[in-house]
Formats: structure tokens, sequence, C-alpha cells
């Protein structure tokens, strides 16, 4: 099986090698967390690492439904556990079993074991778990590959504009980057990984029955990314379509999307005031090739579909991004790390002079030092600054981090 190397990620399992906490990787399903694995397994074994010092269970294999008890998991890796050597275990979609915190806290403690495990729910890392772990785990978040990534697996054929445009449709789930000539097959792959998040990591653990409802709000949303979002305002349009859901089922139904990793959601911050806001929050997917099949290919707003790309890549870089609110304008990411912050408004082109005189107007009124950016897909101008602020192609921008 062909791996594609996610070197940024591996290159964090690398570092955190028998560390005294547990490796968790959370993310979206078929981001790659499996493959990771492989590729860090790999790599273990080529610095003379032996089979007999790993243990590798994947808890949605029917060979190890027998695991599905904590108290039977933990006695399948204690009685494997090398008493010499470090022992590096890896359970894989560890949620799957009920209270395995238990099984994992007690493994952490022992002697000469590596712990890591992965997860394509929130959820596994509340309540009962964060309380147990507390300040004994470091979390990983995966999402599907970068534009860099994905360039690097699929080729540009000489074209990186054509891939982008590929890129922006199909997504950027791993084995799509194979797909990516076979439409029907491509197709199919993406449903059913919506269909297998929507079932098993949404609807069943939420105990969610009325799925055309579920369905609605993911459609919805999906049609909406990069707009003003409320609960009250999908109730009320669900409701005008003759079925009846209460706004607190919504917001139940929105927290379970994005505990499943499908939906991000970016809260407001205000600027001046320097605080968090609570209302009219934005969301985005976590695949544009999810949302074109979603949509139907029906809503094609390249400036949102962009924003949802660069929000994606923000993420991918360590930020913790916000939607800015200045007065009574818009900022359209507040991108915060260890390091500072930096703002950044998306357009799909400025070469317009009133669109570019709006996209900028929001960042000339900010009156701080920090680092202000316009992508767009404009050619000319890329490298341009305006009075401070620089204009990037977002092109030039995903492939370049530095930037």
């Amino acid at each position: 099986m062909l791996l594609i190397r996610r070197t940024e990620y591996l290159n964090k399992l690398i570092n955190w090698r028998e560390k005294q906490l547990i490796k968790v990787i959370t993310g979206v399903r078929r981001c790659g967390k499996s493959t990771l694995f492989s590729l860090y397994i790999n790599h273990l074994k080529e610095t003379g690492v032996t089979d007999e010092q790993i243990i590798s269970i994947n808890l949605e294999d029917i060979n190890f439904d027998h695991l599905l008890d904590y108290k039977a998991l933990h006695t399948y890796v204690s009685d494997r556990l090398r008493k010499d050597k470090y022992t590096y275990v890896f359970i894989d979609e560890v949620q799957q079993c009920p209270d395995f915190e238990k099984a994992v806290d007690s493994l952490f403690i022992k002697k000469n074991v590596d712990v890591y495990i992965t997860g394509s729910n929130a959820c596994m890392l509340s309540g009962e778990l964060a309380t147990l772990l507390s300040g004994r785990y470091v979390e990983i978040r995966m999402l599907p590959l970068s534009f860099a990534e994905y360039l690097e697996f699929a080729g540009d054929n000489g074209n990186v504009r054509a891939s982008f445009n590929k890129f922006l449709k199909n997504g950027s789930f791993p084995y799509v980057a194979i797909l990516q000539n076979d439409n029907t097959v491509l197709r199919d792959y993406i449903e059913g990984i919506y269909n297998t998040i929507l079932v098993k990591d949404v609807a069943n653990r939420e105990k969610i029955t009325d799925i055309p409802v579920l369905e609605n709000i993911v459609k919805f949303l999906s049609g909406s990314i990069g707009s003003p979002i409320s609960a009250k305002k999908i109730s009320d349009t669900i409701n005008a379509s003759g079925r009846r859901i209460s706004v607190n089922t919504v917001e139940r139904y929105m927290r379970a999307l994005c505990n499943s990793f499908i939906f991000y959601k970016a809260d407001r911050f205000d600027i001046r005031g320097r605080q968090n806001l609570k209302t009219l929050g934005k969301y985005y997917i976590v695949d544009t090739g999810l949302r074109d099949i979603l949509t139907s290919g029906s809503s094609s707003d390249i400036g949102h579909i962009l924003e949802n790309i660069v929000y994606l890549e923000l993420l991918r870089r360590g930020y913790k991004v916000n939607i800015g609110k200045l007065d009574e304008k818009e900022v359209d990411f507040v991108a915060k790390d260890g390091d500072g912050m930096a703002y950044y408004q998306i357009s799909a082109s400025v070469l317009d002079e009133n669109t570019l005189k709006r996209e900028l107007e929001p960042l000339r009124k900010i009156d701080d030092n920090h680092p202000k950016f316009l992508l767009t897909l404009d050619e000319i101008m890329s490298g341009g600054n305006h009075n401070g602020i620089r204009q990037i192609n977002v092109i030039d921008w995903l492939l370049n981090e530095s930037s």
C-alpha cells in the first residue's frame, strides 16, 4: 500500500517519542491517522525497534472485537509488554471501547510503555478522560492533506493552478489524490466517508434518530460556509419547510457535527475590546470535496471556498482562528499563536478598484502593529504592499509557510 508521508505530523510523533505523555491523534475519519501510525511504526523499526516491542490495535477491526471491554484491552496489552525494553502501544479509534481511558491510564503509568491513541470524536478528550489524564497527554490534531502535501503526492503536471482547482473541487482526503482522475469512483469514495461519519460518529454516538433533519443541517452549514450562522436561523428554515425542530436540538446537532470534526466553528473576536463574542460565529467544513457533494456543486462561491481553505491552513499552522469584528466592519480571520497575532482578508480578486478598497478598509482601521495580509487569486501584485498590508497570491501563500 502506498503511504502518503505526512512529514509535519510524523515529526511531531518522533519528537514526542518516549516522553512521559500519552500521544493522542484526533481528526475526521480518513484524514490519515492510521497511516500516520504505519509511517511512525516504520520509522521505529528503522531505528532498531523490533516487532515484539510494537503492539498495534485497531478497534474498528473485527479481529479486535474482543477488546471492546476496557479490562480485556488492558489485559491484552499488559500480557504483551516487554520487561527489558520500551514497548510502543498503538490503539486506533480508541473511543470504540467504553471507558477506554481507564485502560489507557493504567498502561501509561507502567514503566517503559509509550502509548499512542487515535480517535474520530472530540468528546474523547472531554469529561472523565480530561480529568483522569489531565496534564498527561498531548493532542495532535490531524486534517486532510494541505495543498503542499496534495501537490507533492498528486503532482502538478506543470500546471499548479489546474491542480489547485482540483484541490478545491475534489478536496484533499489522502486517497482522493489517487482517485483524482476517476470522478465516479472519487464521488462514491467521498460519499462513503460522509455516510460513515454521519452514522457512526454523529447519529449513533449522539443517539440521533431523525437522520433527514440531521442531513438538512449538514447541507445548510455546507452551503453557508463563511457566513454568520445561528441555531435559530437553521431552526426557522427547517420549521418553514414543514419539519419541527427546536433551537436546542439544532444546537446539539451542530455540536455533534463539530465533535466529529466534519465542521469547525470560528467564533467572533472584538479587535478593539480584545474579547471573544458568543454570537454569530461562522462554520467551515473539513474538506471542500465533501462540500461539493453536499451542495451538488450548486454553491460555487469561490470567495467563501477560498476562505474555507485558508481557515484550515491556519489551523494546520498551529493558529487559533477567530472572525475579527471591528466596529461595523469584519476582518475574515484573526490568527493567534504563542508568537503573536496576524490579520487576514481573503478575496477571489481585487483587480476591481472598489473591491480592493472594500477589502483593505477593515485592515487599515486596525491601529496595532501586527502583520496584515490580503490573500487573493490574482496573479499580479502578489507580494505587493498597501501601506504595510501585504497582498499575496493565495496559492503562493499555501505553498510557503513562512509567508
